[in-house]
């Protein structure tokens, strides 16, 4: 079929289809792999700040790349680019499960980051381009809800994997799902093009972003093991803001900027976004340590640490439809400062637990506040940042949303990982104060120290000295996911501080 040919009815439920399998690998992918931490930890003997590359390698080259691949599409055709990021994306899940050290991970996962940025922006252009307006809101409501559906069985099935089988098989469930996308792509979507724009695509301003932030996320991450005097962390973190700069200076003067600055004179828009980071950097850097303290150290199996998170999803499918009701009933403020409160409660609750006790009386109800306090304000957040500017910016608007909701949560993981460290350890060197062990056994366990909780007691140690250094290691791992936890709490507190100044009540002044 010709670009821009118009799209048949009937083959409309199967675009639907074709995207939201494709959606379902990159959703499944985000919420299983960290589910699959301990595991690789465990496989690889790997510490802290390699598992938090597993997921960082992926998260930056997603994040940089994203807006350029909605350009891509545009530009060279959506479903083109699309089937691209989709093939990436399944032969790079192969390379993850085939990979014989945490160093081949890491890279295959960072060339699945270069997939997921072709595939993800094309799933709602590809939407957009085949169904007319009179529908299109049913079609996106309809993608929406079943991607949070394979968010949801996600972790669960991927735990049951890592049990039952290998972790390897949480990146090869994406094989099949790969095969089936690309057959449905080109037996059943359209080709289509958007306008090819002025000046080609920003690929200075890509190189620039992916600078600042691959510079800036390994000075944080590696400080913890290499130390902030060290030569690389300094050399790191200097240049990231000289790349930030020069980005900044690009998307200036290029004619088809990655980021339209103009878009931030909205201050609608602009408080949406700072909001979208605080509040998106809480969750992401909470549900990176949380399967951890689940599996590590309370004693939750894969499984049971993937169901764990269900609520959570779930209370989001259920109420999503009357959360989108909000704004339209109270305007975009009174939910963007009423949402993050009730999540900052549930940030806070998951703070209060400490090792053992039943899910049902610790972790589910901090769950489910987490999980209300999103709902309500996901859907208002985005009509905000969709009504803040005229519909001719809509696309934009939406990446660039997209865009910083994923770049909360790579500087998130990158910077609470140097609070979980930096607590662990002080709590780790107090209670070996008093550990009944030897002194050869304890610095066995100190070599450990950048594993955290996936520490384990040497083969010479005795019973009761293995007894005593998990129980030391536990609780010091707790007292680190404590300061994590409230941090998320404060920075989701402030965000509903920024929606009360920043946001209008009606929330649809456009720029």
């Amino acid at each position: 079929m010709p670009a821009d040919a118009p799209c048949r009815p009937e083959v409309r439920p199967w675009i639907l289809a074709t995207t939201i399998l494709a959606s379902g690998m990159v959703f499944i992918d985000a919420t299983v792999v960290n589910v699959a931490l301990p595991a690789l930890q465990e496989a690889f003997n790997a510490g802290i700040a390699q598992a938090q590359w597993v997921i960082e390698s992926y998260a930056l080259l997603l994040t940089a790349l994203l807006l350029l691949g909605g350009s891509m599409g545009d530009r060279f055709g959506r479903r083109r680019v699309f089937a691209v990021g989709v093939a990436l994306f399944g032969a790079a899940s192969v390379f993850c499960g085939l990979a014989g050290t945490i160093q081949q991970l890491i890279g295959a996962r960072a060339l699945q980051g270069v997939g997921g940025a072709l595939l993800t922006p094309g799933s709602l252009a590809l939407i957009s381009a085949s169904f007319p307006d009179s529908i299109r809101g049913k079609a996106i409501g309809t993608w929406s809800g079943y991607s949070a559906i394979t968010a949801a069985l996600g972790p669960v099935l991927g735990g049951f994997l890592i049990e039952q089988i290998s972790w390897r098989f949480v990146f090869f469930i994406n094989v099949p799902l790969t095969v089936a996308v690309l057959f449905l792509a080109f037996k059943y979507v359209p080709e289509s093009k958007g306008s090819p724009g002025e000046g080609g695509l920003d690929w200075l301003g890509a190189l620039l972003i992916s600078t600042a932030l691959g510079t800036l996320v390994y000075g944080l991450i590696e400080s913890s093991s290499l130390g902030w005097r060290d030569v690389r962390v300094l050399g790191a973190l200097a240049s990231a803001p000289l790349a930030f700069a020069a980005f900044l200076r690009v998307e200036m003067r290029h004619p088809a900027p990655m980021l339209p600055l103009r878009l931030f004179r909205s201050r609608n828009f602009s408080g949406a976004n700072l909001l979208t980071l605080l509040l998106y950097a809480a969750l992401s850097g909470s549900m990176f340590f949380l399967p951890l303290n689940l599996i590590q150290v309370q004693g939750y199996s894969a499984t049971a640490a993937g169901a764990a998170l269900a609520p959570f999803i779930v209370i989001m499918f259920a109420l999503s439809p009357w959360a989108g009701g909000l704004v339209d009933r109270y305007g975009g403020r009174g939910p963007l400062v009423i949402g993050p409160v009730i999540a900052a409660l549930g940030f806070g609750g998951l703070a209060v637990p400490g090792i053992g006790g039943s899910y049902w009386t610790t972790f589910f109800p901090a769950i489910v506040f987490l999980g209300l306090g999103m709902t309500i304000t996901v859907a208002p957040l985005t009509t905000t940042v969709m009504n803040a500017l005229d519909l001719a910016y809509a696309g934009a608007a939406s990446g660039v949303n997209n865009a910083v909701s994923r770049v909360a949560g790579l500087l998130a993981i990158a910077l609470l990982g140097i609070v979980m460290s930096q607590a662990f350890n002080h709590a780790l060197a107090q209670r070996s104060r008093d550990l009944p062990v030897s002194p050869a056994v304890l610095q066995q366990v100190e070599s450990q120290r950048d594993r955290l909780a996936a520490i384990t007691p040497p083969s010479s140690a005795t019973e009761d000295e293995r007894q005593a250094i998990k129980a030391a290691v536990g609780g010091s791992f707790v007292q680190g996911f404590r300061w994590v936890m409230l941090i998320s709490a404060l920075l989701a507190a402030v965000s509903s501080l920024i929606a009360w100044l920043m946001v209008d009540r009606i929330g649809n002044g456009k720029a």
